[in-house]
């Protein structure tokens, strides 16, 4: 893909934006999962960039900037089918080419296993399962080539009607977790994954929270950890298209430096709807987030 066409891509997507509506879910920008999945029948999408700088043991690559599109479909019995794919640019070190493309695509489903009861300490879980295909240039450091498979498990526990935790654990059969120059870089062995975020509703339409995450390979010799921190939020424009941000910086060769990412999320079903976002509007959305687990963003 070509800038000029990316460009147009780009603004397409933008002024689509406009005309959508429907409910909107907490997920970007951050990388931990929440168990909700997306209502039956409806077509979520969401998009974000990030621009981060690279550890120094990444040399010569210096920065990367990743275009990350996300499409989500709700399925009954609380099923949520993903498909998701980056557009990266790699920029290296003078006489080094740097790298522009598609990279690795990865293919989903996610199951809310259990939605939480106000009179149970039990708290919400879901699971999800990826397959991530080397459609990325590996030659150029836009894919892994390799095939990952990657198993997450989730939790969600509120505290309030308006602050809630989400705790994941995952588990990469094969592969490894790579977007471009960043995530573990692994070629046989296992890595664990892992993330806990907290988010609070400080009004009807800003949510903040704050984020570690963390990944690690099973064997010595690959080298490769991932720890990084991130603190952001998202502001709801209207019903069913939020405006989303975070700052996020990370220690060991698997993370970003330091970086910073923009993005938003919508739902298409109720294209002519309008809707005005009160308190007790957000008050009941907040409770039915609550009761079905509201939250959610793939690691990569």
């Amino acid at each position: 893909m070509t800038k000029p066409a990316l460009v147009k891509t780009l603004v397409l997507c933008l002024l689509a934006v406009l005309f959508m509506t429907k409910a909107a879910r907490a997920q970007l920008p951050f990388y931990t999962d929440d168990p909700a999945v997306t209502p039956a029948g409806v077509l979520h999408f969401e998009f974000f960039n990030e621009y981060d700088g690279l550890q120094s043991s990444e040399f010569p690559d210096l920065r990367q900037n990743t275009a990350n599109f996300k499409i989500n479909f709700g399925l009954k019995h609380n099923l949520e089918l993903d498909l998701d794919f980056p557009y990266l640019s790699i920029y290296r070190a003078a006489g080094t080419a740097s790298s522009t493309g598609l990279g690795d695509t990865d293919l989903g489903i996610k199951w809310n296993v259990h939605k939480a009861s106000p009179k149970s300490w039990v708290p919400t879980l879901g699971a999800s399962l990826y397959i991530e295909f080397p459609t990325g240039d590996e030659r150029n450091g836009l894919g892994s080539g390799l095939v990952d498979y990657w198993l997450n498990t989730i939790a969600q526990k509120p505290f309030t009607d308006r602050t809630r935790m989400n705790a994941n654990f995952g588990f990469l059969f094969a592969g490894n977790t790579s977007t471009g120059a960043i995530g573990i870089q692994t070629t046989r062995g296992h890595v664990f994954t892992g993330g806990v975020s907290v988010l609070h509703d400080f009004s009807s339409r800003l949510t903040l929270g704050v984020e570690a995450y963390a990944g690690v390979a099973d064997t010595s010799g690959l080298g490769r950890t991932q720890l990084q921190g991130l603190i952001g939020g998202e502001y709801a424009i209207r019903n069913g298209l939020s405006f989303t941000f975070g700052l996020l910086g990370g220690k060991y060769e698997a993370s970003p430096r330091i970086g910073g990412q923009i993005g938003f999320s919508m739902d298409f079903p109720s294209v002519f709807h309008r809707w005005h976002l009160t308190e007790n509007g957000a008050a009941n959305s907040r409770a039915n987030i609550l009761e079905s687990t509201s939250w959610k963003r793939t690691s990569r």
